[in-house]
């Protein structure tokens, strides 16, 4: 067993649903949790790969639940994705097959709305995905844009059950087209680093604490992080056993870290798994 000593102040990365919120309702201890990081002054961030809302919508829609995030401390997939373009090719145009997150990030850096021989066909979450919409989506890049995808998630959660998410119709447009998108969200790392730069943390000291095994863990471990995996989400004890790679810490829900930010591997010491 390998012992490493445990760091004087930690950052958080968190996922969203599955970790802070369930559906509609607060995860018991995440309000307190946040409360403290807060009275700390501990950086720290919301992830989501769900690219609909915008940073102001989910900050009302968790303030409902009771959680006071602000802003500036939530990170989407849509923002990620419009920062990557960004860098890649500024002041570019885009066909948009997404909702106002994603519009709106792409806005907000430059990106010009275009059903014309567009630079990129960026694909996100809808809750009203169109035949005529993804048709025009296939044949344009067919026609050569480049195809990008806000995160590769294959379903998502609803009070009735699964949804189609961006990576089934991805995958849709990919068999069409025989062109695969590159996805920006979750398990991808540049997500992870790209939260570290906005809170100006390093990895060595960060914790990303996530509900998920294919995308949160994994996206931790290969930005560097140390992993938190909560079990109020998807992923339970024996699922996890079963992926060949393992998280830092197995917790049964955020409320295990209230208290102990400052150490959450407990004692200044933790095991390395």
């Amino acid at each position: 067993m390998v012992f490493v000593s445990n760091m004087s102040e930690w950052n958080y990365l968190f996922d969203m649903d599955g970790v802070l919120v369930r559906e509609e309702h607060l995860i018991t201890g995440a309000d307190a949790l946040i409360a403290e990081l807060r009275e700390r002054g501990t950086p720290f961030m919301v992830l989501t790969n769900n690219s609909i809302y915008t940073p102001r919508d989910l900050r009302a829609r968790l303030l409902n639940t009771g959680l006071d995030i602000p802003e500036e401390s939530i990170w989407t997939s849509a923002l990620a994705t419009a920062q990557f373009l960004q860098t890649q090719r500024p002041g570019g145009s885009a066909y948009v097959v997404g909702e106002s997150g994603l519009t709106t990030a792409l806005h907000n850096v430059g990106y010009v709305m275009t059903e014309r021989n567009p630079d990129y066909v960026v694909l996100g979450e809808t809750r009203t995905y169109s035949f005529e919409a993804i048709t025009r989506a296939i044949r344009l890049v067919r026609d050569g844009a480049r195809f990008i995808a806000t995160n590769p998630d294959e379903t998502g959660p609803s009070a009735e059950g699964p949804l189609p998410a961006t990576g089934a119709v991805a995958a849709l447009i990919e068999r069409a087209t025989g062109r695969h998108p590159y996805f920006v969200g979750k398990p991808n790392p540049l997500m992870m680093r790209s939260a570290l730069r906005r809170i100006g943390a390093h990895s060595e000291n960060t914790l990303m604490v996530g509900d998920r095994m294919d995308t949160d863990v994994l996206s931790g471990l290969e930005a560097g992080l140390q992993t938190v995996l909560v079990l109020s989400g998807i992923s339970g004890r024996e699922t996890a056993e079963q992926f060949p790679y393992r998280p830092t810490r197995v917790i049964e829900s955020v409320k295990e870290l209230v208290g102990v930010t400052h150490d959450p591997f407990g004692a200044g010491r933790r095991e390395k798994a």
